[in-house]
């Protein structure tokens, strides 16, 4: 009795570490079939991504040009140049107030309108999927629609305010600095609008109601509401959208070549912008590799913020 009992208990220990053995190796084998899956990914990244940062990266340090047609090493004195330019400057300021505009305007916008499709109303889920238009949209697309729009012979926006009397006459909005930086934003905004919903929409989903019930039984207008309930309960999703949103308009060039094309006299001429002009304009390859080092410093601490945020708890 005692050898069948001794046989028992070590059948019933053994029996554990052999299956613990056989799951460990099945985990084994996940993460090599894992890594498989992953190297065509990795593979994307580094000749995608990786290989020409690089190459870039050697290239601000050399004068490369159509006078110099292989790289010579020159050290610091591309970005000395870069410092001594006004237009550089120019670029850089004009850049940081598109960021601010665009992504501030989006913003504000963005949260009203997920305020507004919020609510219960009929039609809610036909005008959400309306809102979304504009998203799916190829920017450039967009960008010509907007410039028929802002287009001083024929386009709508000057026939709308000549009919409606405030205007005398019709207006060359893309031939101005202001028109032309009003023009980005807008169509930037207009585009953005979408995204910028869905999340705060998102975000709005998971608000108490109650909440806000009980706060409108205590007297509580609608502005109490927003700054007591609705801007606390999305600070988080506001963190991330405002972030994402300062990348993507420091990224930003498709929209803005087709629309005005950097003009007029460089009052669009973006940091982007700029870096193509000198790359495949003026083929100056080593002082456009070091104005994208300039553009890659500029968008550093946005990402920064935004994975420091979305790492915070892994």
């Amino acid at each position: 009795m005692a050898v069948h009992d001794m046989s028992a208990s070590t059948a019933q220990t053994t029996f554990p570490v052999s299956a613990l053995a056989r799951r460990g190796g099945l985990k084994a084998g996940e993460r090599r079939i894992g890594w498989l899956f992953l190297l065509p990914a990795v593979a994307a990244f580094v000749l995608v991504i990786a290989v020409p940062f690089l190459r870039a990266l050697g290239y601000a340090f050399t004068r490369y040009d159509l006078q110099t047609p292989e790289p010579v090493f020159i050290g610091l004195g591309n970005f000395r140049a870069l410092a001594a330019s006004p237009e550089v400057l120019g670029s850089f300021v004009t850049t940081l107030l598109y960021v601010v505009l665009a992504t501030g305007f989006t913003v504000i916008l963005g949260l009203a309108w997920a305020i507004v499709l919020n609510q219960t109303f009929r039609g809610r889920a036909a005008l959400r999927a309306m809102s979304l238009l504009p998203w799916v949209l190829p920017s450039t697309v967009c960008a010509f629609v907007w410039g028929w729009i802002f287009n001083s012979r024929f386009g709508l926006l000057n026939a709308v305010l000549l009919d409606l009397g405030l205007i005398p006459f019709p207006t060359a909005w893309l031939s101005t600095t202001s028109g032309a930086m009003s023009a980005i934003v807008v169509t930037k905004v207009w585009l953005s609008i979408p995204l910028y919903m869905s999340f705060f929409l998102a975000g709005l989903q998971g608000l108490d109601r109650e909440q806000i019930d009980a706060a409108r039984v205590d007297g509580a207008g609608n502005l109490a509401i927003l700054r007591d309930h609705v801007l606390p309960h999305l600070r988080p999703v506001l963190l991330v959208v405002v972030v994402l949103g300062v990348i993507g308009n420091l990224q930003q060039f498709d929209t803005i070549f087709a629309l005005t094309g950097g003009g007029p006299v460089r009052a669009t001429t973006v940091l982007s912008i700029e870096v193509y002009r000198r790359a495949f304009d003026q083929w100056d390859v080593g002082m456009a590799a070091a104005i994208g080092l300039l553009w890659v410093a500029t968008i550093l601490p946005a990402a920064y913020l935004y994975l420091r945020h979305l790492l915070k708890g892994v």
